[in-house]
């Protein structure tokens, strides 16, 4: 009997161990939320640490620069694809500005502005639509820029082909365009789709007040999916499970939203950048918004980067099968019976 237990035993143990060993896979973890043995306190410190050694900042700089280059190819792609799309009187190219000119900082948005209506102005519709999938290989640039930070910050190489580096970008470029065209339809259109759904089952006003309010959650959950769309695609990872929402995601949003609301307010009190640089003060502050914005991106990796190795380093660091955890080496593995225990073992 004692025989039996013990055998029972070390059978449980074999699985404990296949579940780190999984034929030289690396451990991942289920779920970013479950930590285990850390506190956020000590992961704070973690991540502050690989921010350091990883050059993140200066990484945030080059993507400033790559996001320069492609943030207007993106605006004519997404407002040439809302005017095919929705058409032109739709309202949502107006939204997109609208919603920018909060977010952005006054001289930001204004250089970015005057921008595209020159570059509308001077190429036709025809020209615009022909030039969809330039704007589209020139917007995707800043998400290669991307790839090569996450890569670092998650310490993979990179091992993908060029053409499938190119083609992961570009999708990418493509999912984040839709996600930022639903939300603004639902900022949009949201209220009269919600008076629509009222009238015709009868649920009230209360319906479009409530959607309403809930339409802002919807819009910050988008931009949730859209951040954990690139930490999931972006790196050269491989064996990892798809999740939602990763603590990553959501800090890099929160502190995206908050960097770019507080630099708003520094600017209206405290702008020397037009003083200082004169004409071009605005494209000064159109840099230092994308650096930002980049080193929310790039923390946001290194966050959910440390929440895993933090749970890798709690694992048993099985790189080889042990002997005890080989199905053919141990017979309760293998379905045979066991075999009892010598008496001098057992203590029967």
């Amino acid at each position: 009997m004692a025989g039996i237990i013990v055998a029972t035993d070390l059978a449980g143990e074999q699985r404990r161990a296949r579940k780190t060993y999984d034929a030289g896979k690396e451990y991942t973890l289920k779920s970013l939320w479950a930590l285990r043995k850390i506190s956020w306190f000590e992961l704070a410190k973690r991540v502050w640490n690989e921010i350091g050694e990883d050059h993140m900042f200066g990484r945030a700089a080059e993507l400033s620069y790559y996001f320069l280059l492609a943030l207007f190819p993106l605006l004519i792609f997404l407002t040439s694809v809302i005017g095919i799309i929705l058409g032109s009187g739709s309202g949502t190219r107006h939204a997109l500005f609208n919603y920018l000119a909060r977010i952005m900082p006054p001289a930001a948005f204004q250089l970015l502005d005057a921008t595209m209506y020159e570059v509308t102005n001077s190429s036709g519709g025809g020209k615009l639509s022909f030039g969809l999938l330039a704007a589209l290989w020139a917007a995707s640039n800043g998400m290669s820029a991307i790839t090569d930070s996450l890569n670092v910050a998650y310490d993979v190489q990179e091992r993908r082909p060029w053409w499938k580096q190119r083609l992961v970008a570009i999708s990418l470029t493509l999912a984040l365009s839709i996600l930022i065209i639903a939300a603004l339809v639902l900022v949009v259109a949201g209220g009269n789709i919600a008076e629509h759904i009222a009238d015709a089952y009868g649920f009230g006003s209360q319906f479009a007040i409530g959607w309403k309010i809930i339409q802002w959650p919807v819009v910050f959950g988008v931009m949730i999916s859209a951040f954990a769309l690139i930490y999931y695609f972006a790196p050269d990872r491989h064996e990892i499970s798809w999740q939602w929402l990763t603590p990553g995601a959501v800090i890099g949003v929160v502190l995206w939203l908050l960097v770019s609301i507080g630099f708003r307010v520094y600017l209206q009190y405290f702008d020397s950048y037009s003083k200082t640089y004169g004409s071009l003060g605005a494209v000064i502050i159109l840099m230092l918004w994308l650096y930002f914005t980049g080193a929310a991106v790039l923390i946001g990796g290194e966050l959910n980067s440390e929440i895993e190795s933090a749970a890798r380093s709690v694992q048993p660091a099985v790189k080889k099968a042990p002997e005890s955890a080989r199905p053919d080496e141990h017979p309760a593995a293998t379905g045979r019976s066991a075999q009892p225990l010598p008496h001098s073992q057992s203590g029967t």
